[in-house]
């Protein structure tokens, strides 16, 4: 199979279905931690981690990287989008809290395929012509990821680099999730222990139950793997081994495919629409 590591893309450009939510204000940090799956107090400031919003069921409705940017300031980048939902969704639980929910379309997210100049694992840094630097790499796969003011000007194809960056994020493990599949998944199916993308430690938020129960039970019986397919695949089409029906496809980009399967199954050939899906192994690194 190919290696799937990136072209030479012309640095920065824009990744357009990468969107932005702000939560301001003094109980923005507190509110983000009754909302999300991840320890959001704990955070130091200019810090980000991997967050999840999960359902009362446990099932997850997005996947993001929650920065904290001051005492009073939350910002979520939502790599799939959906950001006026989340935020109106959002909106129903703030009742009296002090803080507001505000979509940014000022600011734009871009990336390159290096390492950054001044961001480091979960640190977020100042960056020459952007707000905010961030580390989205590792050292086998660097990769930048900067949030400044709006352009109309964009360097490169934006489209061709949105789905080579797709794909790394799911060598890395990253699901992105389509609307087909949210709501669909826990985080421990999603794998999203691999990037610390939840607490079992903090107490409530929604879905928190359902992630404990699973986590200290040790129920957890699936988790995703990534698989090269020679055909083209989509989300919620199954994987098959031997002709029985053996997990689902969560993500695609391109010819690369996070599947849930079951974490024990045999060595055996996989099929996705009836032709051979190969097993990749997942990079590391990417956790904060």
């Amino acid at each position: 199979m190919p290696d799937n590591l990136p072209p030479a893309f012309v640095a920065y450009p824009h990744l357009p279905g990468h969107q932005l939510v702000s939560l301001q204000g003094v109980d923005a940090a507190a509110f983000a931690h009754a909302q999300f799956s991840s320890d959001v107090t704990a955070l130091p400031l200019l810090h980000w981690q991997w967050s999840a919003w999960l359902s009362a069921k446990g099932r997850t409705l997005a996947v993001f990287q929650l920065l904290r940017l001051a005492e009073d300031h939350v910002m979520l980048v939502l790599a799939d989008g959906d950001a006026d939902a989340i935020a109106s969704q959002l909106q129903r639980f703030v009742f009296r809290r002090k803080v507001k929910l505000q979509v940014h379309t000022d600011l734009m997210v871009t990336g390159a395929f290096t390492a950054p100049e001044a961001a480091s694992g979960a640190a977020i840094a100042r960056a020459e012509g952007a707000d905010w630097e961030l580390d989205l790499g590792s050292d086998a796969l660097p990769r930048t990821l900067r949030i400044g003011a709006a352009t109309a000007d964009a360097e490169g194809d934006p489209a061709a680099f949105a789905a080579a960056w797709r794909q790394a994020d799911l060598r890395f493990g990253l699901p992105r999730l389509d609307a087909s599949q949210r709501e669909v998944w826990t985080p421990q199916q999603l794998g999203l222990d691999r990037l610390n993308g939840y607490s079992v430690k903090k107490g409530c938020y929604p879905g928190q139950e359902i992630v404990a129960r699973t986590h200290f039970l040790g129920k957890a019986k699936r988790a995703v793997q990534l698989l090269h397919t020679a055909a083209p695949a989509q989300a919620g089409e199954a994987v098959q081994q031997g002709g029985a029906a053996l997990g689902t496809i969560a993500s695609v980009a391109g010819d690369l495919t996070l599947a849930v399967l079951p974490l024990e199954t045999s060595d055996g050939e996989l099929q996705v629409g009836g032709v051979a899906a190969q097993r990749v192994p997942l990079l590391d690194g990417l956790a904060r």
